[in-house]
């Protein structure tokens, strides 16, 4: 039998990422598509306190709920079921399997919950999930995000994430770039680190890059990093704003720039949803993938090692790798193909 599709003009969608920033950019399809099938619906996130920033401002979020991560008592765990459950919702959808998260969805009395895989804490609630077939094909992480809304018949026309900015937002933007370059310089940040979930240059050569760049009289280069790395605080010329920075206004910073210069990681997918063209290191193994984990929906260039480094270096970790030696990542190559690559989109 098939899934009873909503039927009801106010029915409540509750979509629950409780991970990292790259991570919740990448739902964001998710209540743009449920709208624009189910309109008058009501369409609630969840998400942990950091990174609520991306989901403000959003036209198709009725409601941002912070999940509450930090205090694992009885008590809070009680609170939010009982918060939850106040929004009489009829659908959640849960895009990291979670077990705690899965009983509080679970007695906040929503009748249709969808995970992701075969949790044992998921078959214990009934709760009905999306399969990734082990990746086979591989999709994108927003594509197998959308699965969740195909669940209830909702066929996503759109893959793209958004961030959204208010037009004193960008007013915000645009003043903090005439700040920072002259009327025809092109505004490069680069982010050094990341989550260390994928292979990142080497901080050396990030501070050959930056030196290279400040060389470079028509580029104004800035390091978009919260905490940056020591080794690259004290280089002459460079600036920093964003330490101390919340996430709306690194946000809005992001979105004045020309250019992101990074590994794949959190102000990547931010960028991509900003329209902000990026130029992103990135490994072909199947965990870090451009196809899994590749920017969406902006100009875009794609860095991978050569592949003979690859089939003969590759340490099979990717948390491992910094593109030494031969792979063809380096310094050198990252600025020749940025000059390129700003040549190119200045073309179109």
């Amino acid at each position: 039998m098939g899934i009873k599709k909503p039927d009801v003009k106010k029915t409540r969608f509750l979509i629950a990422r409780i991970d990292r920033i790259g991570d919740v950019v990448l739902s964001t399809p998710l209540p743009r598509e449920i709208k624009r099938v189910y309109p008058e619906s009501f369409v609630a996130v969840l998400v942990r306190e950091y990174t609520k920033d991306i989901y403000l401002n959003n036209p198709f979020v009725d409601e941002i709920i912070v999940y509450e991560e930090n205090d694992k008592s009885l008590e809070s765990f009680i609170k939010q079921v009982q918060l939850i459950r106040s929004y009489k919702f009829n659908y959640a959808f849960m895009l990291l399997p979670a077990e705690r998260l899965n009983y509080i969805l679970f007695l906040a009395g929503i009748p249709f919950r969808v995970g992701v895989g075969h949790k044992v804490f998921q078959m214990l609630t009934f709760t009905k999930f999306v399969d990734r077939k082990k990746y086979i094909p591989l999709h994108h992480e927003a594509d197998y995000a959308l699965d969740m809304i195909r669940k209830i018949g909702i066929e996503p026309i759109s893959l793209e994430p958004e961030i959204h900015l208010s037009e004193t937002e960008k007013q915000k933007a645009i003043e903090f770039r005439n700040q920072l370059i002259d009327k025809d310089q092109k505004l490069i940040g680069i982010n050094t680190t990341s989550g260390n979930s994928a292979p990142n240059l080497p901080v050396d050569e990030y501070r050959k890059l930056l030196i290279r760049f400040l060389q470079d009289d028509n580029l104004k280069v800035i390091v978009t990093d919260k905490n940056p790395p020591e080794e690259i605080l004290n280089i002459s010329g460079v600036q920093f704003p964003f330490i101390d920075n919340s996430l709306r206004d690194a946000i809005i910073k992001f979105s004045a720039l020309d250019l992101l210069i990074s590994n794949s990681t959190g102000p990547m997918h931010i960028c991509a949803a900003l329209k902000v063209p990026t130029l992103s290191l990135f490994c072909p193994l199947t965990a870090c993938s451009p196809k899994l984990w590749g920017p969406l929906g902006n100009e875009s260039k794609i860095v991978l090692p050569k592949e003979e480094y690859c089939k003969t270096k590759c340490p099979g970790d990717p948390k491992l790798c910094r593109y030494e030696g031969d792979s063809g990542i380096n310094s050198v190559s990252v600025y020749e193909m940025t000059i390129n690559f700003l040549q190119l989109n200045q073309a179109k």
